[in-house]
Formats: structure tokens, C-alpha cells, sequence
């Protein structure tokens, strides 16, 4: 059991207790940000003279032996140590002799892993914003093509007005845009360096942390050694925006699965990224939505959880933080899963744009624009709604739409109706005449598309 700390102790460790107590098994994914970190580390010690020059040579080369290896698979990350950080630099000093000892001058374990853990985190925010940026660009698309593709628009699940594929795809756009805005604002606030910090009240060597954060990336060192270890409010924050980007994945989800259904028919999931059943040979189940869907839990899991282990923590580190791992490192996996592969479940897609015009036509999604013709005529809006209102009676009883009514019924109605009225309620109609920003007619939405490329071109997290 190899240990970095057991110069104060008579007795080993119980054999369970130091199982217990080992990370090893999930903190092995740091291993490069630990040889990262480490070499940084030596770097600035021996530009502040507290290493020789021959011995930050000796350890770098060291250190990046030992990651060569790792990633070749000649080196295995096993259980003989009990954290990365002990691996790392048991096998250093194997190879380099007491160089290798000199690895961990001016630094503690607490802000070594503070620092892996926002190096790891930093780069999985990167990648999270990399692939909603990736499916922002399979929306747009599907959005250009698809303007004047008609569809019913919902509330409470009931038809309400008729819209089109274009804008119902937009409100997903924003928000996933507003997810890349949260990640965006999470990398900025995180990206400081606690390297440096020690154990929570800095150290006497006259470290260069500025230099330090300069070589990893940061804008510069965190400025309170006891918040540098015991911060991890940089991965709630980006666990909470990972369960709120599941929560918008999880709302589009249900509605490929709706959509998907023999009811609706609005759209035909590719054969890819669905799956039969073992007893009925009729089935096409949606079956990538629907763990789109049940994955959210996890991923919220995650969140409550670390939330939970550090509502109670007095300052500075305490072991219960060893706990912000685990749930963290499945929670980033499975938002990296879930993204890849709704967005190749979207982009393969095939819409039934038909059938999903028909939709729009029934369930009376043209009742408020027969209202607001009405209006036109000079009848209050009040009593515009009451006389649609029983029109629509009328033709749930002769089970036909408003449209199809004749223009004697209708002016058995009122005699405010004229011929006018069946083109005032053409499902294109209604749609192109809304031209207010974020409606649904196609002048409207083309302004707003030719934003949203702008957007997808301007808006990356920049390093530095």
C-alpha cells in the first residue's frame, strides 16, 4: 500500500479502512491533468531557483515517461497506491531517483487536487459546449429547410395555433444557446489557478503563482488559500447546467416520442437510432428519446449529491469532498452520450410533413385568426371570441372543420362572415401574416435564422 503520509504512524493501515479510504479507482481519469499540473509545478520552482534547472529537466522528462506509457499501455494505473497523485509520483521517483522526491515542494495533496479536478472540469465544459454547438447547427439546419413546413402548435397538449416546424425548432435553439451562455459563463468564473494554496494557508516557498496559472491556461491564481481548497462551487454550477441541459433534452425527447407515436405520425425515427421488440415484429421503438428521458434523473443525481456533501463541510478540505467525483464523472459521460446521440437521432430524422399539415388544419388551430377577422370587421374581440367559440360548437356537432363550412353556415352565425373569410383562415395565412420578431411567419423567422448563424460563428469560449 503505497502511501504518502505514513511517517507519524507505528501501525498499517487496516486493509479495508485504506480500501475505504482509496480513490485510486476513479480518480486514475485525472492522470493527465495531474502530469500537466505537476510539470507546470516544477517549472515554476526551478524559474524561482527552488529546483535546479538539471532537476526539472530530470523530473519533466520523468513525468512525461510516465505518461507515455500510461497512454501506450505499458504502464497500468493500478490499486497498489491509493490516489493518482501517489501513483504519479511513486513511479517518478522509481525512475528518477530522489529528484523525484522533490516533485511535491510547495504544494499539498488539497490544492494538487483542486487543481486536477478544475483542470478535468474545465475541459469537459469545453466539450459540452463543443456539442450543443454541434446540435445548434443540426436545428438551423433543419429549421432553414423547413419554413414552411406547418405543424399545430400546443398548449396543455391540445392543438392551439397553427405554426411551423421551423419555429417550434427555434425554441429549442434558444434554449440550448442559453444552455452554451451558462457554460460560458461557468468557464469564465472558474478559470483561476488554487495551485499554490498548500494545504489552506499557502506555503514559505516563494512560489510564482501567476506564472503557475500562466503556463496552465488560467487568468491568474486564486486569491484565498482556504476557499482555493475547499471551492467546488465551480462543479455544482456545472452540474447544474448539465441537469438543465438534460431538462431541455429530456422536453424535446417527449416530443420525438409523441411525435413518433401512431397517434401523431409527425415524423420517422431512422432506423439507427431505433430498436424492435423481441415478441412484436411490428414495433420501431423510440428507444434513444426515451433514455434521453430516463437518464435526466442521473444526471440531476449527480447534482443533488454533491450539493448535499458540501452543504454541511466547515473549512478548509475535508475527505467527504473525495465524494465530488464519482457521481460528477457519470454525470459529464452520460450529457456527452446523451447530446452525441440525440443529435444524430435529429439530424437523421425524416419529418412527415403531410401528415403533419392535416394536423394543423384540424383541432380548429385557425379559431383565433377566424376571431381576429372578425375584429377586422369591427366586432369587439370579446364578442369576435364568443361568436368562434360557438362556431366551433357547431362544427364539433357536424364533425367538420371551420373551414369547410359553407358561407351560408357561417353567416347563420353572423353576418359578418363574408368570402373573404376562407382565405383570412388558409393555414399559410394565418402563419405569414404573424411577422412580429420570434413569431412564426417565414419573413419574421428568416431574420431570426440569419442571427442565429451569426451567433453560432461568434460565440465560442476563448482560453486566456
Amino acid at each position: 500500500m503505497a502511501q504518502l503520509w505514513g511517517g507519524r504512524f507505528t501501525k498499517e493501515t487496516d486493509r479495508q479502512v485504506y480500501e475505504f479510504n482509496a480513490s485510486i479507482n476513479f480518480d486514475k481519469r485525472l492522470f493527465h491533468q495531474d502530469i500537466e499540473g505537476s510539470i507546470a509545478h516544477v517549472v515554476m520552482l526551478a524559474k524561482q531557483g527552488i529546483l535546479t534547472m538539471d532537476e526539472k529537466d530530470s523530473i519533466v522528462k520523468g513525468l512525461t515517461g510516465i505518461r507515455e506509457d500510461v497512454d501506450s499501455g505499458v504502464l497500468m494505473i493500478d490499486g497498489e497506491c491509493e490516489d493518482i497523485h501517489s501513483f504519479v509520483e511513486a513511479h517518478l521517483i522509481r525512475r528518477i531517483g530522489d529528484a523525484g522526491k522533490k516533485l511535491h515542494t510547495g504544494r499539498s495533496r488539497n490544492d494538487q487536487v483542486a487543481l486536477d479536478m478544475r483542470l478535468y472540469t474545465r475541459e469537459r465544459v469545453l466539450e459540452t459546449d463543443g456539442l450543443l454547438k454541434e446540435l445548434l447547427t443540426v436545428l438551423l439546419d433543419a429549421m432553414e429547410g423547413n419554413l414552411d413546413t406547418f405543424m399545430p402548435g400546443f398548449t396543455h397538449l391540445q392543438k392551439a395555433q397553427p405554426i411551423t416546424l421551423a419555429h417550434h425548432y427555434g425554441a429549442y435553439f434558444e434554449m440550448f444557446r442559453r444552455d452554451r451562455s451558462r457554460l460560458k459563463d461557468i468557464f469564465y468564473r472558474m478559470n483561476y489557478c488554487p495551485l499554490g494554496a498548500g494545504a489552506l494557508a499557502g506555503t514559505t516557498y516563494p512560489l510564482d503563482r501567476y506564472y503557475t496559472a500562466s503556463l496552465l491556461g488560467f487568468e491568474g491564481p486564486t486569491l484565498n488559500s482556504i476557499d482555493s481548497v475547499a471551492d467546488r462551487d465551480y462543479l455544482i454550477e456545472f452540474l447544474s447546467a448539465l441537469s438543465t441541459v438534460m431538462m431541455h433534452l429530456s422536453r424535446f425527447a417527449e416530443e420525438v416520442i409523441l411525435w413518433n407515436s401512431n397517434e401523431y405520425q409527425f415524423v420517422e425515427i431512422d432506423d439507427a437510432y431505433s430498436t424492435g421488440s423481441s415478441i412484436m415484429p411490428q414495433k420501431k421503438n423510440p428507444d434513444i428519446a426515451e433514455l434521453v428521458r430516463g437518464k435526466t434523473g442521473r444526471v440531476y443525481g449527480a447534482l443533488m449529491s454533491l450539493l448535499t456533501t458540501m452543504k454541511g463541510l466547515p473549512l478548509a478540505y475535508n475527505k467527504d469532498m473525495q465524494e465530488d467525483k464519482e457521481t460528477a464523472f457519470d454525470a459529464m459521460d452520460t450529457v456527452r452520450d446523451c447530446l452525441t446521440l440525440f443529435t444524430g437521432m435529429i439530424g437523421t430524422m425524416k419529418f412527415r410533413r403531410e401528415r403533419m399539415e392535416r394536423s394543423a388544419k384540424s383541432g380548429f388551430s385557425n379559431a383565433t385568426d377566424a376571431a381576429d377577422y372578425l375584429v377586422g370587421k369591427g366586432v369587439p374581440f370579446r364578442d369576435a371570441h364568443g361568436v368562434i367559440g360557438r362556431l366551433v360548437l357547431y362544427c364539433l356537432e357536424k364533425d367538420t372543420s371551420i373551414d369547410a363550412l359553407s358561407l351560408e353556415e357561417l353567416q347563420g352565425i353572423s353576418d359578418k362572415f363574408g368570402p373573404d373569410f376562407y382565405e383570412a383562415v388558409a393555414l399559410k395565412t394565418c402563419v405569414e401574416k404573424r411577422l412580429t420578431v420570434g413569431a412564426p411567419g417565414s419573413q419574421a423567422m428568416g431574420q431570426v435564422i440569419a442571427q442565429y448563424r451569426r451567433y453560432l460563428k461568434e460565440n465560442d469560449i476563448q482560453m486566456g
